[in-house]
C-alpha cells in the first residue's frame, strides 16, 4: 500500500465536476481498478452462494448423494474462502481510495489557496474553504469508495438474472423489470435531493463565514453596539439553514425508505412465486431454497446500488464545489511564457525610485505609511508592479518564482494553530532558536510550559499583540528567503525589545537582502542604507545620522516632530 497524501497531487482537471472526479479516479486507476475487479469477485462469490446450496440440497439430500453433497460442499467452502479474502483486500483498496481522493483534494485546494493569497477573501467566501476542508473531502472520497461496490453489485445482478432466467423465466423477469423501475423511482428522489444538497451547501458555507467574520470582529462589534444587531442576522440565518437541512432530510428519508421497502417488495414477490411454483412441480426443492436466497441476496446489491447513486450524486455536488474554486483567478495571473529566474541582484521600484541593493539592509521611512506599505507591495508583486529583479520585471516571473525568492511579513499575518515549533519551522529542518533570539521571541517561548512543543490556540491569541508579532518576525527569519520585506515589524513592542531586535537583526541576515519600512529611529539607525520617501517617491538616500543632518522632512518624519 502506497503511502499518503502523495507528494505531487497532479494538476486537476477542472473544466466540471465530472471531469474533476474523473481525474481523481485516473490519478490512482491501479487501486480503483484493483478495487472494482476485487468487489466484482466478491460480490459475485456471493451470488454464487445460493446456487451451489440449492445444488447441495438436491443431489446430496433429495438425491441421498453423500458423495455430491460433500462436493458442493467443498465448493461452498472454496467460494467462502475466495470470498472472504477479495472482501478483505477490496475493502482496503476502497479505504485507500476514499483516503487518496480525500488527501487530493485538501492538497490542490491549499495550493490554490495559496495561489490566490490576497484575492482569495474576494474571490471566495471564508465558508466556502471550511466546507471543502470538513464535508466536501468526505463526500469526494465517498465517490470514489463507492465505485467498486456499485460495479461488483451491477455485476452480482447480472449474473443472478441469468442464473433465475435460465431456471424460471418468470422469476427471472421480476428481476429484468424489477431492477430498472427500482432505479427509476430512486432517480426521482436523486434529482431533487441534489438541489437541495447544493442549496444548503451554498447556505452553509455563507453562514460559516459570516461566523468567522463575527468571531474575528467582535471586539470591534461590542465597542460600536452592533453585537445585538449582528447575532439577531446570525440567528435568522442560521434558522434559515435549519429549514434547508429539513427539507434535505425529508428527501433523504424518502431514498433511505425506498431502499427498505422496494427490495423488501422484491424479497415477497420472488419467494411468494417460488413457492408456488415449487407446489406445482415446476422448479425443486433446491431451487426454491436458492430463489429465497437469491430473494434475501438481492436486498444488499439493490441497496449498494441506490447508496452509488446517493453517494455520487453528494460527491458530483461537493466537486462543482472544489471545482468552483479551483477555476477561481488571482489579481495576478501568471505570464503566458514565465521569464527566467534571473541571479541575485538589485531589486529596484522605478515607480518609486527606490534600490535595495543585495546583501544590505535597507530601511524605507516615508513620510505617510501607505507609501512604504505600497512600495513593498510592488517589491513582492502583490500588485500589478513595475519592479524589477535583476533587471528583470517581476510580472515577467512566474509568482510561485516570486514567492519563493522575495518573502514580503506584514502585521496582517497570523499565528497557526497546533505546535508552535511547527508553525514558525513547518519544514523541521532550521534553526528556530537562532530565529527566536534574533525577533526577541526567545523568552517568550522560555515562558511557555512546554516551550516550542507548546500548542498554539487558533490566531495565536493567548499571545499580546507585541508577542504575536515577534513570533511572526521570527517565522519570517526562519524562513530564510533571498530578499525579505519587512513592513513594520516592531511596531507594537517596548523600546526596550526593539533595541535588541535593531541590533541583531542585520547579523540574522548577513549575506541575504533584507528591506524594513520603519520610522523607528531605533531600526533606521542600525540599516546599512535609508531611502526616505515623500509623496510616495524617494527624495533622499544615506545613513540614518547622514539623513538626520541633511533632510528636514526625514528628522521630522522620524523625530516625530
Amino acid at each position: 500500500m502506497r503511502e499518503l497524501p502523495p507528494a505531487d497531487p497532479g494538476i486537476p482537471d477542472d473544466r466540471s465536476a465530472t471531469r474533476y472526479l474523473g481525474w481523481l479516479a485516473r490519478r490512482m486507476w491501479v487501486s480503483v481498478v484493483g478495487g472494482i475487479v476485487f468487489a466484482i469477485i466478491w460480490m459475485t462469490c456471493q451470488a454464487l452462494v445460493p446456487a451451489i446450496v440449492g445444488r447441495a440440497i438436491d443431489a446430496g439430500l433429495t438425491g441421498r448423494n453423500r458423495h455430491d453433497l460433500l462436493v458442493w460442499s467443498l465448493v461452498l467452502l472454496g467460494v467462502g474462502l475466495v470470498q472472504a479474502g477479495a472482501g478483505v483486500i477490496r475493502h482496503r483498496l476502497t479505504v485507500f481510495n476514499w483516503l487518496s481522493a480525500a488527501y487530493r483534494t485538501v492538497q490542490v485546494v491549499v495550493r490554490q489557496t495559496n495561489r490566490l493569497g490576497s484575492a482569495l477573501p474576494r474571490r471566495l467566501d471564508a465558508g466556502e474553504v471550511v466546507a471543502i476542508g470538513t464535508a466536501d473531502i468526505s463526500h469526494i472520497g465517498g465517490a470514489l469508495d463507492i465505485t467498486a461496490r456499485g460495479a461488483g453489485s451491477l455485476v452480482a445482478i447480472i449474473i443472478v438474472t441469468v442464473i433465475l432466467l435460465v431456471t424460471s423465466v418468470p422469476l427471472g423477469l421480476i428481476v429484468v423489470i424489477g431492477v430498472p423501475v427500482l432505479m427509476a423511482v430512486v432517480g426521482l428522489l436523486i434529482r431533487p435531493l441534489h438541489h437541495r444538497q447544493q442549496a444548503y451547501r451554498e447556505q452553509q458555507g455563507r453562514l460559516t463565514g459570516r461566523a468567522a467574520d463575527l468571531v474575528g470582529g467582535l471586539r470591534v462589534l461590542r465597542g460600536v453596539g452592533g453585537e445585538p444587531m449582528m447575532s439577531g442576522r446570525y440567528r435568522r440565518d442560521s434558522q434559515k439553514l435549519r429549514a434547508a437541512g429539513v427539507r434535505e432530510a425529508q428527501v433523504e428519508s424518502l431514498l433511505e425508505a425506498a431502499q427498505v421497502l422496494l427490495p423488501g417488495i422484491f424479497l415477497v414477490l420472488m419467494t411468494w412465486l417460488g413457492a408456488r411454483f415449487a407446489l406445482s412441480g415446476r422448479i425443486t426443492i433446491g431451487q426454491l431454497v436458492s430463489f429465497y436466497g437469491y430473494a434475501a441476496f438481492l436486498v444488499a446489491p439493490l441497496r449498494q446500488l441506490t447508496e452509488t447513486l446517493d453517494k455520487m450524486t453528494r460527491g458530483h455536488v461537493s466537486g462543482r464545489r472544489v471545482v468552483a474554486m479551483l477555476r477561481a483567478r488571482t489579481d495576478l495571473p501568471d505570464p503566458e511564457r514565465p521569464a527566467m529566474s534571473p541571479g541575485p541582484g538589485k531589486l529596484v521600484d522605478p515607480e518609486s525610485a527606490a534600490v535595495v541593493r543585495p546583501g544590505l539592509v535597507t530601511a524605507i521611512a516615508a513620510a505617510a505609511p501607505a507609501d512604504a506599505v505600497a512600495i513593498a507591495d510592488r517589491l513582492g508583486r502583490y500588485v500589478d508592479t513595475t519592479a524589477t529583479l535583476s533587471g528583470v520585471p517581476l510580472d515577467d516571473l512566474d509568482l510561485a518564482t516570486v514567492r519563493d525568492r522575495i518573502l514580503v511579513a506584514d502585521n496582517d499575518a497570523r499565528l497557526f494553530s497546533g505546535p508552535l515549533r511547527e508553525d514558525l519551522d513547518p519544514s523541521g529542518s532550521a534553526p528556530v532558536e537562532a530565529a527566536l533570539a534574533a525577533a526577541g521571541a526567545d523568552e517568550i517561548v522560555a515562558a511557555l510550559p512546554d516551550g516550542l512543543d507548546s500548542e498554539v490556540e487558533e490566531r495565536g491569541r493567548t499571545f499580546s499583540g507585541g508577542q504575536q508579532q515577534r513570533l511572526r518576525l521570527a517565522r519570517a527569519l526562519v524562513a530564510d528567503a533571498e530578499i525579505l520585506v519587512l513592513v513594520e515589524p516592531t511596531s507594537a513592542v517596548d523600546a526596550h525589545t526593539e533595541a535588541r531586535i535593531a541590533d541583531r537583526l542585520g547579523a540574522a541576515r548577513r549575506g541575504r537582502t533584507t528591506v524594513v519600512c520603519s520610522t523607528s529611529p531605533l531600526v533606521l539607525d542600525r540599516a546599512d542604507v535609508v531611502l526616505y520617501v515623500e509623496a510616495g517617491a524617494v527624495v533622499a538616500e544615506g545613513t540614518h545620522r547622514e539623513l538626520l543632518g541633511s533632510c528636514a522632512g526625514y528628522a521630522r518624519t522620524v523625530l516625530r516632530e
